[in-house]
């Protein structure tokens, strides 16, 4: 928990300071303000992983980068999971896609890029469509092709 800092109005003889304090004051003020920052919405990252996972890897690099230069906070539990999962062995890639299905119940939006929907992305939209999360539908070069919201 952060500590709270305050600043006294009397200097260290005990006498009032108001100079002091007004300029310690204002300079608290706004590290504060420089620290709140503003909101951006978590968006999951829906693309392809399996199959040219080389290239697919790339562009999922690529749309979270789009989802930052539009000031969102992007998620892509496939880029994240196969760093220390194998996804060659079923029984990981299962859970892979639990977790990341449980992660999907926790954002903003759900950006679905590519025109090309795999098995485990149909898993992801239906999931979004069941708790009412919006959809975005992009191409694979980032332009819109609709939008669903499901709220």
């Amino acid at each position: 928990m952060p500590r709270k800092i305050s600043v006294n109005k009397r200097n260290a003889k005990g006498y009032s300071d108001p100079t002091a304090y007004e300029a310690l004051t204002a300079a608290l003020r706004k590290e504060t303000t420089k620290a709140k920052r503003q909101y951006r919405p978590l968006v999951y990252i829906c693309s392809p992983f399996a199959g040219d996972i080389e290239r697919n890897t790339l562009n999922t690099r690529r749309f979270c980068r789009f989802a930052l230069n539009q000031g969102a906070i992007p998620l892509a539990p496939h880029l994240h999971y196969p760093q220390f999962m194998d996804d060659a062995n079923p029984a990981e890639r299962e859970d892979g896609l639990w977790f990341a299905l449980v992660l999907l119940g926790k954002v903003d939006e759900v950006w679905v890029f590519g025109k090309r929907i795999s098995k485990g992305m149909k898993r992801e939209i239906a999931k979004a469509r069941k708790k009412g999360i919006p959809l975005r539908f992009y191409t694979n070069d980032c332009e819109v092709l609709h939008n669903e919201n499901t709220i």
